[in-house]
């Protein structure tokens, strides 16, 4: 065998040698450690691994893992995004840079805003079946209509991810649920009127641009043309309600 020949001198000692030596020898092994060949192995980042072995802790590269994070910390960060969000849509930010600011998608905010504006809706209704009607149509008008406004840019070749579209349909409708509350609050049909016109045009002056720029140009006006009716739908519900 390669270890007789070594110990007969019959291939040349090298430290590979040794260490085949000491494998081989109950007696001497563990007194030879394996040589150094010059290659280290690298460490791999996101796997805690330094020179190669195992640290015993698992990271995402460039973000601390939050799988230990307290509830509390969990929710207060959930929320700061929202508000941070919404703040987004009422600034003319939004019309400007085409909502881009809303392309991180969650759809925590527009479930939250649809929640205020079908309890709005509900509470001014004439009875409870007509409240639970109400509230039961705001659910339908905005998933459902968001749903088949991002179905409608898909089919039109748009460059486009479909919750991200819900979550930019959801969030643009906080002006809405804000003319809402200011019609609930203040019960004169003018003002009701100004409230709701304002409303719809800031919803869809930060909603149209994001999904015109998805759409191929030649399909720009199809792709567009779903979110205003959209939020037609909804800006019709709060003046009538």
């Amino acid at each position: 065998s390669d270890l007789g020949s070594i110990a007969r001198g019959q291939i040349p000692f090298s430290p590979l040698a040794a260490y085949l030596l000491s494998v081989g020898d109950p007696a001497r092994r563990g007194s030879i450690a394996m040589p150094d060949f010059g290659y280290q192995s690298p460490g791999l980042p996101g796997l805690g691994l330094e020179g190669g072995m195992p640290s015993g802790t698992m990271q995402a590269a460039g973000q601390a893992c939050t799988l230990d994070e307290p509830v509390m910390d969990t929710i207060m960060r959930d929320l700061r995004s929202i508000g941070t969000k919404l703040k987004y849509v009422m600034l003319p930010r939004a019309r400007m840079d085409k909502a881009h600011g809303l392309r991180e998608w969650d759809l925590w905010g527009p479930l939250f805003l649809c929640l205020a504006l079908g309890i709005m809706l509900s509470t001014q209704a004439e009875n409870s079946e007509q409240a639970g009607l109400a509230f039961a149509l705001v659910f339908v008008i905005v998933w459902v209509g968001s749903g088949v406004v991002t179905l409608n840019a898909l089919l039109l070749r748009g460059q486009i991810s479909f919750f991200q579209s819900v979550c930019v349909l959801g969030y643009c409708i906080f002006p809405l649920t804000i003319a809402a509350f200011c019609s609930l609050l203040l019960q004169i049909i003018w003002l009701k009127v100004i409230f709701v016109v304002v409303g719809f045009t800031w919803s869809t002056g930060a909603s149209v641009g994001f999904m015109s720029e998805l759409v191929p140009e030649d399909r720009k006006a199809l792709g567009v043309y779903p979110v205003w009716l959209f939020y037609v739908a909804i800006a019709w519900m709060i003046l009538i309600a």
